[in-house]
């Protein structure tokens, strides 16, 4: 089968760029002295995953319990949850807590309670990282704060608790507007947590890892002394967002979404596309620095840039794409295939039920996603 042949919208992976960015990230950050734990939520499949932890510990990190369990009956033996534990799923985080598979996460001191009191009924020691903000102030306990060194001794201290050390990630990275300002960022994350895993440690508290890691920071940082471990994960697919920000290049996106020209429109110089919200996501992008940037961007059905089209706007199922100048009808005539460079890959993945995996334009095998939580 070939690309030409495939149902409309669907989900593209490139393979050549997929193990290319594996394969780059694994030898930079071990280059830098650090493990990788790569996240596998952009993509949700074991085939991606097993790219990503190529000759290295198999560790990972997922962000639901859904994915915990499909990597762990897929062979995955060392799972980070990283997102602040939900009381609520607790229980659903025995079984694999207790064969020692599942590393959780936690930011509050009522959780800790939590966990506790289920440990103590349950017969089961949760190993736990502690989460730290390094900046991106959208979860974890503030460094600074006395709180904070307090909730890490509890958590050193507890019989019930395997504590692993502390965990940040540099969202606040995705606000950057080019490479120079990632760096930044970059360092501002490993100096936010060496420091704070030094006072802990001076106050008695043993800090086995410290870990860290966006895909923008990951992809350009330059020094990580101090951090143990590194959990990007959109770097294997990458997107237009990435592009957008500086953290990669556009040849380097291996994921995109195939569509259809279902309307032409010469009066206006626009097109319909049946791609919409339900198969692109409506991540708005890098908006701060193109206000007008689209929901990706589009290419030829071979992959040639088509910087002269934009995707503007999105309803459930079709998308409206405008020329900057007239457009050629012939080359864009109904039933045209073209590419479509999603602004958020880890969105638009999760949007589909397979990935069709392309080498050229030679259909090669067919991946299916772990989806729920």
């Amino acid at each position: 089968m070939k690309l030409a042949d495939l149902k409309t919208p669907c989900a593209v992976v490139d393979l050549d760029k997929l193990e290319a960015n594996c394969s780059r990230m694994a030898k930079r950050i071990a280059g830098l002295g650090v493990r990788l734990r790569p996240h596998v939520k952009t993509h949700k499949c074991v085939e991606a995953a097993r790219l990503q932890v190529k000759r290295h510990s198999g560790a990972i990190t997922v962000s639901t319990m859904a994915e915990a369990n499909f990597f762990h009956t897929a062979g995955f033996q060392d799972i980070t949850y990283a997102v602040p534990m939900p009381v609520s799923r607790i229980e659903d985080a025995l079984e694999l807590s207790r064969a020692g598979v599942l590393n959780l996460m936690l930011d509050h001191e009522q959780t800790f309670l939590e966990l506790v009191k289920c440990a103590q009924s349950r017969d089961v020691r949760f190993s736990v990282f502690l989460n730290v903000d390094c900046g991106y102030h959208r979860a974890g306990v503030d460094p600074s704060r006395s709180e904070s060194l307090a909730l890490a001794k509890k958590l050193a201290e507890s019989p019930h608790i395997k504590f692993l050390g502390i965990l940040t990630h540099a969202g606040h990275s995705y606000a950057c507007r080019n490479a120079n300002e990632i760096r930044k960022v970059a360092i501002q994350e490993r100096e936010v947590m060496v420091a704070f895993a030094e006072k802990l440690r001076v106050e008695g508290v043993k800090v086995p890892d410290v870990s860290a890691g966006s895909t923008p920071t990951m992809s350009l940082v330059e020094n990580l002394d101090g951090v143990t471990e590194s959990r990007p994960g959109n770097y294997a697919f990458y997107d237009a967002f990435q592009v957008g920000i500086g953290s990669c290049r556009r040849a380097d996106v291996a994921f995109f979404v195939l569509v259809s020209v279902i309307g032409q429109y010469p009066r206006r110089n626009q097109l319909l596309v049946d791609g919409g919200a339900l198969s692109l996501s409506k991540d708005p992008g890098p908006t701060h620095i193109d206000a007008e940037c689209g929901y990706g961007f589009l290419e030829t059905i071979d992959g040639r840039d088509l910087s002269d089209l934009r995707l503007f706007s999105l309803s459930q199922e079709v998308g409206k794409v405008a020329g900057t100048k007239p457009l050629d009808i012939d080359a864009l005539a109904i039933g045209a295939r073209l590419r479509v460079l999603p602004n958020h890959s880890c969105l638009a993945a999760a949007l589909h039920e397979c990935y069709y995996v392309v080498r050229g334009d030679r259909v090669v095998d067919q991946w299916r996603p772990v989806r729920g939580w």
